[in-house]
This record gives C-alpha cells, structure tokens and sequence, in this order.
C-alpha cells in the first residue's frame, strides 16, 4: 500500500483539491443525462484538458473522472459491463497528467454512490455493495491511482463496506460525506456520528470530510463539528462553488472566485487539512484559493456567525 497521502500531509499544512468534474465537462459539451464517466473513452481529450486545468492552478490532489462510474450506477444506462474498462481508463488519464507535474500529485481515485438505499429501508446489501465497489476499485488501482476516494456518501453502512474495499484492496482511503439536509446527511448522520464511527474503525482512511451540499457556509458548518468531535483523522473539505443557474446555455454557479477563496481560507481555520471544490467550482476559482490559502496566514477558529456573514447564510435560514 502506498503512503503517498500521508508523506503530503506530513510535508504540508493544507493540500489544495481539484474542482469540479461534472461541470466542467458540461461546459465542454457533455451532454444533459449522458454519464461523464464514458468521456475517459469517448473523449479522452476533455478529460485531459479538465486535469490539466486544475493542476495548472494548483491542485495537489487528482480526482479521477469515476464517480458515477459503478456497476449499479451505469447499469441505468446500459453500461454496466463497462464499469472497469471505464474506470481503468479514468486512472490512467488522470495518472498521466499528474507524472507530467514538477512537484507530487495525488491520483485519487473518485467512488460516489450507488444510487440504492441500503436494507431494510432498500433493496442493497453490504454484499453487494462490497461487490460494486471492490470491482470499481480494482480497476482504478490497475490505472495508478494513489488511493481510493469515497464521496458524497450519506449512511454509516457506506463507511463500513468502504473500509472493506479499501482494506481487501490494499489501498490508502479517503472518504466525505453530504450533510445537506439541516446539517445532517440524508440517511440522518451527523458530522460528529461520522467521525466517532471513522475513528472506531481497524482500518481508518487517511482523511475525512465533508463534500457538495448547499454551499460553503454549510459545509463550513459540518467542519467545525467534526474538528469539535475531537478525531484526529485529517479533514476534508470540498463545497460547491454556490448555486446553479444556466447562461447561454452553460452551467454556472453563483459562488465567485473572490468567495471560494474566504471559503477556503475559512476552511483552513476550521481545521480542514484538504481544501477543494466540488459542484461548479472551476479554473478560477480553485486559482483565487490557491492563491489566498497560500498568501494569507492561518487564523483562529471563526464562529458560525462569522462564517454566515462572510460566505452567506446557512441552508435552514440562521
């Protein structure tokens, strides 16, 4: 296994992350309903471009474009017997541009969810679940990733079958969850549930967070919750760049550069050792907060109020 991860996070105070994959190739001509994922192949040319921006503008950390690119996820599209080939080839886009770069960069491999609500409240089993995503992560680590990333998660079941993948997979893990719904995730879990469970585990992931939701003020909100709980995994923080709206056709999103970079600095002094973005952050933004994260230095932790009036109010009104 390799200890890529944690070598940067011994080096460094903060890592910066990429921006958003979904968007970005939307603007490049992804079709509505069409799965990014099959662009690796279609379109390795857009893919590359989407990696190469980021590391232009500072990231430290790759996210390979696989996040919807599961068995179960693909199969609604007729593609599920694609899902390794796809994955594969993900890693190895994402692999290529990173080896380009002066300085290390991290290939992370992105696992989102299945998109099935686990038993007895839906039909996925633990099982299958290990079965999805261990087929899922075999084929990215074929492609080179560094270590495997778990994102916009929301139940503690998706905790356990993660460290059951990453551990029979040999592999470093990260893993973030979406606390979207009054500051808890979808399946009811809060920040500070999710890391007393992470921090009960055999086999822990390198770093934790949270990831998408409403907006920077609330994903700042379920930071501080989790540096409270008091665990001492790394934390992770990606926000969505604002809210989405169309212009001429492409997809943008309220939150500007000048805000993402607070956001980051924010981040920072909640206690976030990863700082990204994810829905609708883009070249410029992840430039304005490599650029503030590495001019202006650390300061003590801002309160909730401070956070609203900085980056806007939180989703439930306060």
């Amino acid at each position: 296994m390799t200890k890529r991860l944690q070598q940067l996070l011994a080096e460094n105070d903060t890592l910066l992350a990429d921006a958003a994959t979904g968007t970005t190739l939307f603007n490049m001509g992804l079709p509505a309903g069409h799965p990014a994922e099959l662009w690796s192949v279609e379109h390795p040319e857009h893919v590359t471009a989407l990696h190469q921006e980021a590391l232009e503008n500072g990231a430290q950390i790759l996210c390979t474009n696989s996040y919807g690119g599961n068995r179960c996820q693909l199969e609604r599209f007729g593609r599920g017997a694609q899902a390794p080939l796809l994955a594969t080839a993900a890693a190895r886009l994402a692999r290529k541009i990173a080896d380009q770069a002066p300085d290390p960069v991290i290939v992370a491999g992105s696992v989102g969810p299945t998109g099935e609500i686990f038993a007895p409240m839906g039909t996925m089993t633990r099982q299958r679940a290990v079965e999805i995503y261990t087929e899922q992560a075999r084929a990215l680590r074929e492609g080179g990733v560094d270590l495997l990333w778990f994102e916009t998660l929301s139940s503690l079941e998706e905790v356990h079958v993660a460290e059951i993948v990453a551990r029979d997979c040999a592999m470093e893990w990260c893993i973030s969850m979406n606390f979207d719904t009054a500051g808890r995730s979808m399946m009811g879990v809060s920040p500070t549930e999710f890391t007393r469970k992470l921090d009960k585990l055999a086999y822990k992931p390198v770093a934790a967070g949270a990831n998408c939701g409403m907006g920077a003020s609330d994903l700042l909100r379920s930071i501080l919750e989790m540096a409270a709980s008091g665990t001492d995994i790394p934390l992770i923080a990606k926000s969505n760049a604002g809210v989405p709206h169309f212009h001429h056709g492409e997809l943008h999103y309220t939150g500007t550069p000048e805000l993402m970079a607070e956001y980051a600095l924010m981040a920072r002094d909640c206690g976030a050792r990863i700082i990204g973005g994810c829905c609708g952050t883009q070249g410029a933004h992840l430039a304005a907060m490599r650029d503030a994260l590495a001019r202006t230095p650390k300061s003590s932790r801002p309160t909730l109020d401070q956070i609203a009036q900085a980056l806007g109010r939180f989703s439930n009104g306060a």
